[in-house]
């Protein structure tokens, strides 16, 4: 059993310095306190962390494993204390983060649950690009992450928490322009317009997927005004958009949203830090575990 946290810090000091010597300066301890806190963690686990070869020193597969849970759980218990102090000075907004893929009101329907279900809290929306998003919810200023689309959560938890139709932003003269809905093959030769290129963003990926499934390889262009409404795209690109906005015509008419028929089903991924608890996560997962905000069956990540 873990009974120090600090052990653990210095462990994962250790582990990263990749010596003794380094991470004792590092943690402002002596190098004989330091040794002499990790043999007494290796004590309480019963296994040895590390295997040391003069002053070089390696992982063992123990220690590799709790390398690997010891950055979630450190994180987590700096959460814990923010919270507690929070508390006591009576200011702990919930915040969720969001990739730019995920407009403001998307975020408060997926949240609203919650909202309801907790009148006395404060809540707070940033919008965050993906490698900050991570970064807050890793460091526990962001209390839950939502993005576009599905990956491997890595050292945090998920779960997909609702689904948003995608739908083709095509500009008004555009040839598809008078269809009352579109398949997703009629795509193929056309350009499209993305948030960010393919890699670095998992809804730019997702909508990538989509169309090499139905059969070819898009050609596509990368928006030019960053953080204004996807529906805007089509205005400085000239090519079409895919968009989870409704169906219609956008930006003084200038633009028309067309639904893809069968329907494209984009998911909404929650993240979240391991070995933490939420009163107000727990309600959202429970309103997302028969019914997604359109009414799709929900898959859950067992993470």
């Amino acid at each position: 059993m873990l009974r120090d946290l600090r052990r653990v810090e210095q462990f994962v000091g250790v582990a990263e310095a990749g010596s003794f010597t380094n991470a004792a300066a590092q943690l402002h301890l002596s190098q004989q306190a330091l040794s002499s806190a990790i043999s007494q963690l290796e004590k309480d686990l019963g296994v040895a962390l590390f295997v040391r070869a003069g002053r070089r020193i390696s992982l063992t597969a123990p220690g590799q494993a709790l390398l690997v849970e010891s950055r979630p759980l450190l994180a987590a218990a700096r959460t814990v204390e923010a919270h507690v102090r929070g508390a006591a000075a009576h200011q702990h907004p919930w915040v969720v983060g969001h990739s730019p893929a995920l407009s403001g009101a998307e975020v408060y329907q997926l949240i609203e649950p919650a909202i309801n279900a907790h009148p006395d809290l404060s809540f707070t929306f940033r919008q965050l690009y993906p490698e900050a998003l991570l970064a807050g919810v890793l460091d526990g200023s962001v209390h839950l992450g939502l993005r576009r689309g599905i990956a491997p959560a890595g050292e945090l938890s998920g779960a997909v928490i609702g689904y948003h139709r995608v739908r083709a932003a095509v500009p008004r003269t555009h040839h598809l322009a008078s269809a009352d809905s579109i398949d997703i093959t009629d795509l193929a030769g056309e350009q499209l317009a993305l948030w960010a290129p393919p890699g670095s963003s998992y809804f730019s990926d997702f909508l990538m997927s989509a169309c090499r499934r139905a059969g070819f390889e898009p050609d596509y262009v990368v928006s030019r005004v960053q953080g204004a409404a996807m529906v805007a795209a089509p205005l400085t690109t000239g090519a079409i958009a895919l968009v989870t906005a409704d169906p219609g015509t956008a930006m003084g008419g200038r633009v028309h949203i067309i639904d893809f028929e069968p329907a494209l089903m984009v998911p909404v991924q929650a993240l979240w830090q391991k070995h933490t608890m939420s009163a107000v996560r727990d309600t959202l997962l429970t309103s997302a575990s028969t019914y997604t905000t359109v009414g799709t069956p929900l898959i859950r990540d067992k993470k």
